[in-house]
This record gives structure tokens, sequence and C-alpha cells, in this order.
């Protein structure tokens, strides 16, 4: 089977690929609905994105299952030892109010493992990778986390809810808050030290953080879901209890106010 480079490599051509059709269609008043069971929007970019990706994907890697959040889900692939795991654009709704952060997460992994992931903001001409093999890159250049281990005073990607005193049973950490909308940029974003932190208490889905995870954890993060367990992937359910990543001495620190 491809090494984790030679997946890595087809990874980071098709999300440049698809950073072509979504900016065809970003600015441009996109067609858009709202998914059944209030599972969010979802724009004709999106699909085509899908579309390119299920096709070119599957075409170069004929053995590997998928699981993306715009294709139809089936237990076949829990049987494949490989697998694709996509969401075709990550932050849909900062695409669809014009912003510049939305992303293309693009993964496979193996064994429950993510061995390969590529993070591309085509607005921004931004390009996160990393593999088992490698080191994490933006455009080449080597990532790694900041130096943070204590909570007060760090900077934290997460919502303004996460920080009700109610999710602290240790204490509100004395943090400056962030956000973006696409949490895999927020991965990246922690994995190159921009931000220290990045912390998400509700349930967190495979095709959100199966890129960003391994890109952060190639950067020296801590990465798991809230409660501090490691992160499975391509499970019969794809969501994650949340995600926290940071620095492995504020990771810990913020465990200790999560769980009291």
């Amino acid at each position: 089977m491809p090494a984790p480079d030679d997946d890595l490599a087809l990874l980071a051509d098709a999300a440049r690929a698809a950073g072509e059709i979504a900016l065809s269609y970003w600015q441009r008043a996109p067609e858009s609905w709202e998914k059944p069971d209030g599972a969010g929007p979802v724009t004709e970019a999106d699909l085509a994105v899908n579309r390119m990706l299920e096709r070119e994907l599957r075409a170069a890697r004929p053995g590997y299952g998928w699981l993306s959040e715009e294709s139809a889900d089936g237990a076949g692939r829990l049987s494949d030892e490989y697998v694709f795991i996509i969401d075709p654009i990550d932050g849909t709704r900062a695409f669809m109010q014009g912003e510049d952060t939305f992303a293309h997460s693009l993964a496979v992994a193996r064994g429950g493992e993510v061995v390969a992931g590529a993070v591309f903001l085509p607005a921004l001409g931004r390009l996160y990778t990393a593999s088992l093999d490698s080191p994490a890159l933006r455009d080449g250049e080597v990532l790694r986390v900041s130096g943070a281990s204590e909570p007060d005073d760090a900077t934290l990607l997460t919502s303004g809810a996460t920080l009700d005193p109610g999710n602290w049973p240790g204490g509100v950490p004395r943090m400056r808050r962030a956000f973006r909308t696409s949490l895999a940029y927020r991965l990246c974003l922690v994995a190159e030290g921009r931000h220290d932190a990045a912390l998400s208490l509700r349930q967190a889905f495979e095709w959100d953080i199966a890129a960003g995870d391994l890109i952060a954890r190639q950067a020296g993060a801590q990465v798991t879901d809230k409660n501090g367990v490691a992160l499975n992937y391509n499970t019969a359910d794809p969501r994650a209890a949340g995600i926290l990543a940071a620095p492995p001495g504020l990771h810990a620190a913020l465990m200790a106010r999560l769980k009291g």
C-alpha cells in the first residue's frame, strides 16, 4: 500500500484542486439550503467539491474506504484498512458570508489512526500538511506549537459558550479567547503556535478534526477529546466527544480545570 507521504502528496494536490472549485463559487452567492435534523447549511459548492474529491481520490486509491460530510455513509468503510476522511468545505457558514477562513480538510486513516492530512485555505493560499513520516508544515515551513504551559494569559480558540463557569469545575481559566468557524483551521493555528490551544466541548465529527489532529500532533501538540481520551477514527459513529489541542503542559492544566 502507498506510504503516508505518498498519500499526503495525493491529498495536497486534491486540496488545491478543491480550492479552485470553491473559489469559483466564493462571494458569488452560491445556492444554499439547510440540511435535515439541524445538521447545518450546505451549498452547491460543498457538493461540487465533494463530487470531484470522491471521483479523483477513489480512482487513485480504489481500495480505500470513504467518509465525507457530504456523502451518504455506509458500514462498508468499517472493514477497510484505509479510509479517506473528508470535509469538502469546513466552515461553510464563513464561506457563505464571503469570509476567507473556510478550509478543505482531507485525511487518510489506517486502522483508526490518521496517517496523512492536508488542510487548505484557498482564499488565503495556505496549505497545512503532515504525515506520520513527515513534520507538520505550512507552505513548506516546519510548524511548532507555542511554549505555553499555564492557562492564564494563554490564547484559546473556542466559542464563547465554552467559557461558561458550569463547564469548568476547577475554575474558568483566564485566557484570551478567539474563534474561527473552521475547526480544522483552529487546529492548524495551534500547530503553528499562533494560538496556544483549541477546545470544543461539543461533539466533533471526524471529518472536521482528522487532518487537523495529525497536523497539530506532528507540531508537538497533545490532542484528545474533551475528557482527555485519545481520538480514534473510522468509527461506526464518526463523532468524538469534543476536542482539546494544546502543548502538553497546557493540555494537562486545562484538563485539570475541566475535571475539577
